[in-house]
């Protein structure tokens, strides 16, 4: 028989943070890259947002109609091309995100917010829950004035649903740095990773995605 505090060890570990449970990134090509998106007619349009594990919010978002492609990288950092490595120390100053390019005549920039309020916590400073850092900070990096404004009132909106105050930083978009090869579609490729079992899929459980 397992005891319960034998159970309680193994979920906590689990639930470590990203950045501790993963390992180290390998030698990095800092070419610029791109990323592949669906066709379509229509102008695309970017959204960049930070919301603790990169793998957590990617594994949500492609999956929401209208999202054409979804890229995990650093941004408001003050370093150049830097790699997983240095952003898990915290010293670089970057925040890992997700680059998202959606079509804007099937969803709005406003529906693309009301998902990234509902997949985490944008009440805890530089932290989802066992991820602890400046990295795993919430924000919102917009690339126009037209999306600062609706950040801000969006932002304004969601704090209804939360008895503690929003701490999301709304930002203008910065350099943007795209992420290691092994970081891109992390939870597709490794669903029984014990990171994608105990976190990533209960969240697209509760969110009535696919899992």
């Amino acid at each position: 028989m397992i005891h319960t505090t034998s159970i309680l060890a193994l979920t906590a570990a689990l639930l470590a943070a990203c950045g501790t449970s993963r390992s180290a990134a390998p030698a990095r090509d800092t070419k610029p890259k791109t990323t592949t998106t669906a066709m379509t007619d229509h102008p695309t349009e970017l959204a960049t947002l930070g919301a603790g594990c990169f793998w957590c919010v990617e594994a949500v978002l492609e999956q929401v109609d209208g999202i054409l492609g979804v890229e995990s990288g650093y941004m408001g950092g003050s370093v150049e091309n830097p790699t997983y490595k240095a952003v898990c120390t915290g010293l670089t100053g970057h925040a890992e995100v997700v680059q998202v390019e959606f079509d804007p005549s099937v969803i709005s920039y406003d529906a693309v917010l009301a998902w990234f309020w509902q997949l985490h916590d944008p009440t805890t400073l530089n932290r989802q829950g066992n991820d602890v850092g400046t990295q795993y900070r919430s924000a919102i990096f917009y690339h126009s004035e037209e999306q600062r404004v609706a950040a801000e009132a969006s932002k304004a909106k969601a704090q209804a649903n939360f008895s503690n105050p929003i701490v999301t930083e709304i930002t203008a978009a910065s350099t943007y740095y795209p992420g290691e090869d092994y970081h891109q579609d992390y939870y597709r490729q490794n669903r029984e990773q014990g990171y994608c079992r105990m976190v990533i899929a209960p969240k697209l459980d509760k969110l009535g995605l696919e899992k």
